[in-house]
């Protein structure tokens, strides 16, 4: 035990000397406030440490949010971009059928006057007698010739099915009859050209029809 204070105390001489003090006992709260204390004494730094990682999970829940508001725009451009082609085509699709149609009605405006070209460059081809018959034969040939390129470029074509077998979808019978060397039901003689357009039959062949 360590020496404390001394108290005096009467000596030999009867002066007083010195005697060591008792220690001072550490009382009871003491002991638990020390205790308390060294419990206690990493508290702050674990709070800190909970608020970094609350401001944390508050920023990867913005990022999230972010990140499906970025999704939510992206889906709906992707719609758009995809309606809009979608109409893009309708469109394309709606003006080439219009034009179709246009280029149809105007052909068959024009079909009887071809036909009467065929029959006047027949007529001329079998009466050219003199060089003026002549030249006057190859300009009606050369205008049938332009107006038959003409048709052809928008897809109208011309077509005589002589000796071919008879199709109801592609010929008109303007009547039937026996022919010598021909077979039954094929077409015997063309009145008539017919025309289609890309496969469809603008106006049928008027022929004669083999018994």
């Amino acid at each position: 035990m360590t020496a404390g204070p001394k108290t005096p105390e009467p000596g030999r001489d009867g002066g007083v000397e010195p005697v060591d003090a008792p220690e001072a006992p550490v009382s009871g709260f003491e002991e638990e406030r020390s205790e308390y204390a060294a419990e206690h004494r990493d508290e702050p730094e674990s709070a800190q440490q909970t608020d970094e990682a609350a401001a944390l999970e508050g920023d990867i829940a913005e990022l999230q949010s972010k990140a499906d508001e970025r999704d939510e725009y992206l889906a709906l451009a992707q719609r758009a971009q995809a309606d809009f082609e979608n109409y893009r085509k309708r469109a394309a699709k709606d003006v080439a059928a219009a034009e179709s149609r246009g280029t149809a009605k105007l052909a068959r405006e024009l079909l009887p006057a071809l036909d009467n070209l065929a029959l006047a460059l027949a007529a001329a081809e079998s009466g050219a007698e003199t060089e003026h018959d002549r030249k006057l034969v190859e300009g009606i040939r050369l205008v049938e010739n332009e107006l038959s390129a003409a048709l052809a470029r928008v897809g109208i074509e011309a077509y005589s099915p002589e000796g071919e077998a008879f199709d109801p979808e592609l010929h008109e019978a303007m009547a039937k009859q026996p022919v010598e060397g021909a077979s039954s039901g094929t077409v015997a003689e063309v009145y008539q050209r017919g025309y289609r357009q890309n496969g469809v039959v603008l106006r049928p062949a008027r022929v004669v029809v083999a018994e």
